[in-house]
């Protein structure tokens, strides 16, 4: 089995589909190679594409904060997107996009192997799940795919881009912490395994 710096290193000359094009940088992960807790972002924006490394902007300095909020640091978690180039003007992934980045995801988060996985908003959500569901009805629910616990919780980018601190979202992205908390605590059990991505 590989390394996460193997496959890094792979993704890094990817060339499978038009996002290749016009990237920076392939933006692989980063964090933690055996951390409990992964989050699953949409993809890449641009600050993301210039510097290599998912979340740095104003969005990854709120989930920065919110992993303080429960006792977490960034270095302990490990932080991807469902593809890992930026795709242009910040769009969805096409589909033939996602595909092409399919199995390094999935390959990532066999190598993590992490009790939970955080989604990060609308999209990822759907993908990991693999359903037309709406993260404002999902949000702060657990799910089991394969043997991961995951919990769909609103995109930092959206909380700040929907009134910011003080928004109903908000309260609702800390209460969603605090459920990862929770579910990071309990010593994992076998259950009934969900549909999803991996």
């Amino acid at each position: 089995m590989r390394t996460l710096e193997e496959a890094a290193l792979e993704a890094s000359t990817c060339t499978l589909c038009r996002l290749a094009n016009g990237r920076t940088h392939v933006v692989y992960g980063v964090g933690d190679p055996h951390a409990d807790l992964m989050f699953i972002g949409e993809g890449p924006g641009f600050h993301e594409d210039r510097q290599g490394e998912p979340f740095v902007g104003a969005a990854g300095q709120l989930l920065n904060r919110m992993l303080g909020e429960i006792g977490l640091s960034r270095e302990r978690v490990y932080i991807a997107n469902c593809v890992k180039c930026r795709p242009p003007n910040n769009r969805d992934p096409l589909p033939d996009e996602l595909d092409a980045c399919t199995p390094y995801l999935r390959e990532q988060i066999r190598l993590v192997d992490p009790h939970v996985v955080v989604t990060l908003g609308n999209f990822a959500t759907r993908y990991v799940l693999q359903r037309q569901i709406s993260i404002s009805r999902v949000r702060g629910q657990r799910f089991l795919v394969g043997r991961h616990v995951v919990i769909p919780t609103f995109h930092p980018a959206a909380i700040l881009h929907g009134g910011g601190e003080r928004s109903p979202q908000m309260e609702a992205l800390r209460s969603d912490f605090q459920a990862v908390r929770a579910a990071l605590a309990e010593i994992p059990e076998p259950v009934e395994e969900q549909l999803g991505l991996f």
